[in-house]
């Protein structure tokens, strides 16, 4: 993969938003996966915000990873949360949601939050891709969104070899996670470790779910 050109293709689209007026901002999960655009955003513009969805179910390592890649790029990122405190979120039997119902869990902890910022700007960058999921395979570059926003997904087309290539070429950070077998970290109760690279099956494991509901 030739990355600069596809960092110069990036800029031009950024570009492009910009001189429509468009606020643009970017989601992360801080996960090995994400850091190729990350270090993208960090040449391009450091000023886009990137949200960062902590639904406060996270590994203690993805936070540390989150401000150990703030330090290194010098990115401008935001953390946001659910509108909904912890003690609202108990089903019925008083246990959290992730437990009786991981889809609400998830609307409540990620998909709520972004629809604030979605509200609020023009265009959502994100760094899913292709070769992740079946559903994701469909996606197009840019696509309308929700509150007549665009997603905009420039890592689309990247495979994981491509990913890993990036990083190795500019030796940037993995996740610490990584080592020990996680290889899609999410939040702790519904992450397991996985065999084999973007293995989405290591979360939510057993249940019919590959999405967090941001991406579907």
């Amino acid at each position: 993969m030739n990355y600069k050109e596809n960092i110069l293709l990036f800029n031009k689209q950024l570009d492009d938003y910009k001189r429509s007026n468009k606020k643009c901002f970017v989601t992360s999960s801080f996960q090995t996966q994400s850091v190729p655009l990350l270090h993208i955003i960090s040449k391009v513009d450091n000023t886009i915000p990137v949200y960062f969805i902590d639904t406060a179910f996270l590994f203690a390592e993805t936070y540390q990873f989150k401000e150990k890649l703030q330090r290194e790029l010098k990115l401008n990122i935001i953390d946001i949360k659910s509108p909904i405190p912890h003690s609202q979120q108990l089903d019925s039997n008083g246990f959290f949601h992730y437990a009786s119902n991981p889809d609400h869990c998830c609307y409540l902890n990620k998909v709520m939050p972004l629809d604030s910022l979605l509200k609020e700007n023009n265009v959502w960058m994100t760094g899913v891709r292709k070769d992740q999921t079946l559903n994701r395979a469909t996606m197009e570059m840019e696509e309308p969104c929700k509150f007549g926003s665009i997603v905009f997904r420039p890592m689309l087309a990247w495979t994981s070899k491509d990913i890993y290539d990036y990083i190795r070429e500019y030796d940037l950070p993995k996740h610490p996670l990584e080592k020990s077998g996680y290889v899609s970290i999410g939040c702790v109760p519904c992450t397991t470790i996985g065999i084999g690279m973007d293995n989405r099956e290591s979360r939510w494991q057993g249940q019919n779910k590959t999405e967090c509901g941001l991406h579907n």
